[in-house]
């Protein structure tokens, strides 16, 4: 199983593993990605890692759809494949609609064509086929909406870009799945356990049809998440994620639109998830992560001693994904999930 690692976005300040990151490229690692809500952006340290390493793929996990134009994301990732050419992938999701809104002003129209629009122009600008044109439902170039002059044209990007710069989505809803198994080379999936891939398979599939030309399983990479922690005390290590899965579930989001919750919802956690929010919502933070079950979290993480890990990684490597991000800050996780994923890689 291919593995990946994850930085995330930053706090207050930007600190970027290094050490860290070349030893997962030492132990074979296939990817590092990089995030970005509403303070450090996900693309500028992908380049200043593409020049302190030499194999690792360098990935978005995500950019925001709303916080740059189609073409200039691609300008932006084609540059960063330039300057490490075959390594980047371009992973994208549209964030939710009170950072749309509120941080990058944008409105958040229909996301499921919005989506479409936005992959569709990024793969004609790698391609070069044309100057690129595009009449779409949310986005069409050239620009002919309010304000224009109307003196607009079709440009071919100066720069040759790789054409085959993968894109994956960020996506959860059944719509947005199969939209991703449609356009994109890859699927970053919403809060995925093992036995998930059951639920979203005829909706890949169809996608796949709808893309036509004989794409199937074998063109399309599953990139799930996880986080790691070697530990002898599992109630504790149960407890460390919590109040991130309480900002996500409780506060990433307006009360009636919150995929995040939508998504503890979809797993069978209606009753937590109500809570969860309800306590955050009202300034309640600590009570809210208080509230998450640890059945949520140890489902979806790979926490405790070694033995423990190497049991729970089995549903994992069953599960029909092709690669597994990690969230972790050990030296020892990264080392034992090398081991594991060497001893019995995937079909």
């Amino acid at each position: 199983m291919k593995l990946g690692l994850m930085l995330g976005y930053s706090g207050p300040q930007l600190r970027v593993p290094l050490e860290r990151v070349q030893k997962a490229e030492a132990l074979g690692f296939d990817a590092v990605f990089t995030a970005e809500a509403y303070g450090s952006d996900a693309i500028t340290p992908l380049g200043w890692l593409a020049a302190h390493t030499e194999r690792i793929r360098l990935g978005t996990a995500v950019i925001q759809l709303a916080g740059r134009t189609p073409a200039m994301a691609a300008m932006q990732i084609g540059t960063l494949d330039a300057l490490a050419p075959g390594r980047v992938i371009c992973g994208i999701g549209v964030s939710g609609p009170q950072i749309v809104e509120g941080w990058y002003g944008q409105p958040w129209g229909k996301p499921y064509w919005r989506i479409r629009d936005y992959v569709q122009i990024m793969q004609k600008v790698f391609r070069r086929e044309a100057p690129v044109a595009h009449e779409g439902r949310e986005i069409s170039l050239p620009y002919t909406g309010p304000g224009a002059m109307g003196i607009g044209k079709p440009l071919r990007s100066i720069l040759h870009m790789n054409p085959d710069i993968p894109i994956w989505l960020g996506t959860g809803t059944d719509t947005n799945v199969r939209l991703t198994a449609e356009l994109a080379d890859g699927w970053m999936p919403l809060n995925f356990v093992p036995g998930s891939l059951d639920e979203y398979r005829p909706v890949i599939e169809e996608g796949f049809r709808r893309a036509g030309g004989g794409k199937g399983w074998k063109d399309f990479e599953i990139q799930a998440m996880t986080s790691v922690v070697v530990t002898d005390d599992v109630k504790a290590a149960l407890q460390l994620p919590k109040p991130g899965v309480a900002l996500y579930v409780g506060g990433m989001g307006h009360r009636d639109k919150n995929f995040h919750n939508d998504m503890m919802v979809r797993r069978g956690y209606g009753e937590a998830a109500a809570k969860i929010q309800e306590l955050y919502l009202a300034g309640k933070k600590a009570e809210a992560a208080e509230a998450v079950p640890d059945e949520y979290i140890d489902e979806g993480a790979l926490l405790g001693p070694k033995e423990r890990i190497r049991e729970r990684f089995r549903a994992w490597q069953d599960s029909g994904i092709t690669g597994l991000t990690l969230t972790t800050g050990q030296d020892e996780a990264l080392e034992l999930m090398a081991s594991l994923a060497e001893a019995r890689p995937a079909e």
